[in-house]
């Protein structure tokens, strides 16, 4: 299948990777089904969260335990029923990037995190009621911070 898509152009993509946000993304509430594409840059952990049918929404993401080893949360019970979650290594976890001018103060949204069930090509962002995390959570300096951990 072939995808337009505002950052890439248009891609040949695999429809077997299309994950189905069944109630949309909070704000896009509309836009059901997404495809995630890896960064060209192999050396960034980047990915685009790209939607199939609008080709100028895509949200740059990561996962979250590349920056915050210790970040732990538990998906809610109706989430894991939405997304027929049955076994934790079924489960992909990304948080959205939020990259301002100066890409020093890139951010990501930990209280928001993106729930996959890569079996089942289900997805959701759920809210988590945690005040540990933040939706502007620092990536550099968490990374500078698990750095000097090593």
């Amino acid at each position: 299948m072939i995808l337009s898509t505002k950052n890439f152009g248009e891609i040949e993509i695999d429809s077997k990777k299309i994950i189905n946000f069944i109630d949309g993304i909070p704000g896009f509430d509309d836009q059901k089904e997404f495809i995630i594409i890896d960064n060209p840059d192999d050396e960034v952990p980047f990915k685009w969260l790209q939607s199939i049918n609008e080709p100028e929404l895509a949200f740059v993401i990561i996962n979250p335990f590349l920056f915050k080893p210790d970040y732990v949360f538990d998906i809610p019970e109706q989430a894991l029923e939405k997304l027929k979650i049955k076994e934790e290594k079924d489960v992909a976890v990304y948080s959205i990037v939020n990259i301002p001018d100066d890409i020093t103060k890139m951010t990501a949204n930990l209280i928001g995190p993106v729930i996959i069930n890569t079996k089942e090509m289900l997805g959701k962002q759920i809210v988590l009621d945690d005040s540990r995390y933040t939706t502007k959570h620092f990536i550099l300096k968490e990374a500078k911070a698990k750095g000097k951990e090593e």
